[in-house]
């Protein structure tokens, strides 16, 4: 098996002089012993370069979807680049408002938002509120009726294309717990009473067809079928979401930001779309920043069968794989460009048969116990999915930059694991 595609790598990843990798001038293998294992480690040059992309692709209401990874210092680089933000919880509002983010450049999504998120949002002056349900137009008119401002509101239409995508991330197809269909005649409704609302001013619709996407005609094809309904009522604002794919195997290609983009804005000028065209790339703006690195604890060669690679993080840390059957590469940081010519199966130690993490992956002939495995294209949908099952504490992040580490988010200590047990 050939090493890795270097392309997986973050941006100012490089090759130190004695083969070991090099991410925003630091040492890979320095940051592993001086903040352990596993660790997160993001560039924060390629970070603040994918929001510039998209900034200048979208225009400054471009909104970061921050479910892919989120903490405040991601919420203060993402704003400092001209990005919104798009929250879809308490949580993800709370944090954004505590990085110093001001509501009036958050975007609330969620297809289950409480009163209570309502009410701080519009409390707060929170720019956009994408509304999904007939339900959440009750709630903000009886929130108005309180005496709250009245929000700018986008609706969210399932146009009724299905990409060719996992079931779990496809979002734009009639079965779908988000967004009012649109052969149906639902998302005619909402646009009509939401309209008619002196509760809500509505700027737009918001259409997110799903996740993982590699093919620009998918988003065309639901740019085609919503163009006439975003015209005939007359809307400023039209949100094509998010969901381009990136690239996580050697030989797998995906379209940049900018190309997605160019796609997208061809699509609407063709279509005869006047409004103004944005969308939340999310995982195109994180997923290639980071990598993860873990110890090596125990190999288990079973003849005849297989070779059982256990590192020191698993499901808890990536549960992609599990969710979705995501593939990932391996390598060895002390030596980045070696060839991969041992095939194993990569796993975590949790409790689970199911806790793979990479099933038949490539790696050097001399992988041995104790060394530092890594594994690309991490930063996104890892640590936000990150778990305490079994016990473990989550990992820390760092960024790093021009020679310097940063420690983001520290790594839970066993102590944290107690902090909400009442005994």
């Amino acid at each position: 098996m050939s090493a890795l595609q270097f392309s997986l790598l973050p941006d100012t990843a490089e090759v130190g002089p004695t083969g070991e990798l090099i991410i925003g001038g630091c040492n890979t293998l320095e940051l592993a012993e001086r903040f352990g294992t596993p660790l997160f480690v993001y560039d924060e040059a390629h970070l603040r370069a994918r929001c510039r992309e998209a900034v200048a692709a979208f225009g400054p209401g471009v909104n970061f979807a921050t479910k892919a990874f989120l903490c405040t210092a991601m919420a203060k680089l993402a704003a400092e680049e001209g990005c919104n933000l798009d929250v879809s919880t308490a949580g993800e509002y709370h944090v954004a408002r505590s990085a110093g983010v001001p509501a009036e450049r958050l975007v609330l999504h969620g297809n289950n938002k409480s009163s209570d998120e309502l009410r701080r949002a519009i409390t707060e002056g929170v720019g956009r509120i994408i509304v999904d349900s007939f339900d959440e137009l009750d709630r903000i008119e009886a929130l108005v009726a309180e005496g709250l401002p009245v929000p700018r509101v986008l609706i969210r239409v399932t146009p009724g294309v299905e990409a060719h995508t996992h079931e779990f991330v496809r979002t734009g197809q009639d079965d779908s717990k988000f967004g009012f269909g649109f052969s149906t005649g639902l998302a005619e409704a909402a646009v009509v009473r939401a309209a008619a609302s002196s509760a809500i001013d509505l700027v737009g619709i918001h259409a997110h067809i799903g996740s993982q996407v590699f093919e620009a005609r998918f988003f065309e094809m639901a740019i085609e079928v919503l163009a006439p309904f975003v015209e005939r009522h007359g809307l400023a604002e039209f949100s094509v979401g998010g969901g381009l794919g990136v690239a996580y195997v050697n030989g797998e290609e995906a379209p940049s930001i900018s190309q997605w983009a160019d796609a997208v804005h061809r699509a609407c000028a063709a279509a005869g779309i006047t409004a103004q065209v944005t969308a939340e790339p999310g995982r195109s703006l994180v997923a290639q920043a980071a990598v993860t690195l873990y110890e090596v604890g125990t190999i288990k060669d079973i003849p005849g069968i297989r070779t059982y690679v256990s590192v020191d993080g698993g499901m808890s840390d990536n549960a992609r794989p599990i969710l979705y059957g995501s593939q990932y590469e391996a390598f060895l940081p002390r030596e980045v460009g070696a060839d991969r010519a041992r095939t194993v199966t990569i796993v975590g130690k949790h409790c689970e048969s199911g806790d793979l993490l990479i099933r038949d992956a490539a790696v050097p002939e001399d992988l041995a116990v104790g060394d530092i495995l890594a594994t690309p294209v991490t930063g996104a949908y890892g640590y936000s999915l990150s778990s305490n099952y079994n016990k473990v504490t989550r990992p820390a992040v760092v960024f790093v930059a021009d020679g310097e580490a940063r420690l983001v988010v520290r790594r839970e200590t066993l102590d944290d694991l107690l902090s909400l047990d009442l005994g």
